[in-house]
């Protein structure tokens, strides 16, 4: 018997998870070099200057892959609970 329900298929979901997915990587990078993960991503994110990033593990090249814009307008809508 044949399903007919649509299956609804969205980029920006899988956008938004592969947004995550690097932020957790550049966190777990900046880590593992000895650095304040929360400060340095803070201070990336507000002066887009790359050098608060680590280049361990790639992070650096990570993170500028997202728009400063973008990854600001995911974080306020996740803390907030929005979809």
């Amino acid at each position: 018997m044949a399903d007919h329900n649509t299956i609804t298929f969205s980029l920006k979901n899988q956008k938004d998870d592969e947004m995550k997915r690097t932020l957790t990587e550049v966190y777990n990078a900046l880590v593992e070099k000895g650095y304040d993960p929360l400060n340095q991503i803070v201070g990336y994110l507000l002066s887009e200057d790359p050098t608060y990033i680590t280049s361990h593990n790639g992070a650096r090249s990570l993170i500028r892959k997202f728009d400063r814009d973008e990854m600001l307008h995911q974080l306020v809508k996740s803390y907030l609970g929005l979809r």
